[in-house]
């Protein structure tokens, strides 16, 4: 059997559009990198994005020859912070900072993980694989909605959280805003493009 993340854990990649909702989310382990900049113009950013699925999918294929267990390589996720958090109103992607990311199942391991990176590093030495990490990640109670439409259109929906919902039910954001990409944009239209919007909170 195949296994799909998004299918077996629904409520941690598919919750509703037209609501916000809280979800407690378990700890997780993804293989990271961090960058900055505009990640429609950066060149860095996509070495990034090829050097993660690089390693994910070379962790995939040892994970169904080695162990077999196969599954599906989960969706690309990305925490993005700034130091002027104005920045995201603003849409000024220069000042933007990000953690891109793609999750590891929990029977892989730290060790599988080097070995990913080291066998990727041998077949196609121009990825930039020696940037990637491996690290768990624990967000606890977060508050979270799809989003569905271009990435630059989020606005909206991040200030009616920041400005209403978080104040309204007496919460307050703690560590990074976090997005989960369903859709692939080579593939979808933007305007049909899905993206969970997650910020872990914390009563005040």
């Amino acid at each position: 059997m195949t296994i799909d993340f998004k299918k077996v854990q629904k409520e941690l990649y598919l919750p509703v559009a037209n609501k916000f909702s809280q979800i407690k989310v378990p700890k997780m382990n993804f293989v990271m990198i961090d960058g900055k900049g505009d990640p429609n113009i950066s060149q860095e950013y996509v070495e990034a994005i090829e050097a993660l699925y690089a390693v994910s999918y070379a962790l995939k294929f040892f994970s169904k020859r080695e162990l077999d267990k196969d599954y599906v390589v989960p969706p690309l996720e990305g925490l993005w912070w700034s130091d002027d958090m104005t920045s995201f109103i603003r849409r000024d992607k220069a000042a933007w900072q990000y953690t891109m990311m793609i999750r590891v199942p929990e029977w892989l391991e730290r060790a599988n993980v080097k070995q990913a990176i080291k066998t990727v590093a041998a077949k196609k030495p121009a990825l930039k694989v020696d940037r990637l990490r491996f690290e768990s990640l624990t967000e606890g109670l977060c508050v979270q909605r799809m989003h569905i439409g271009s990435y630059d259109d989020e606005t909206p929906t991040l200030l009616e959280l920041h400005n209403e919902w978080l104040p309204q039910n007496g919460y307050e954001p703690t560590i990074k805003h976090h997005e989960i990409y369903l859709s692939d944009p080579r593939k979808t239209v933007a305007a049909k493009l899905k993206t969970v919007l997650r910020q872990p909170i914390k009563k005040i």
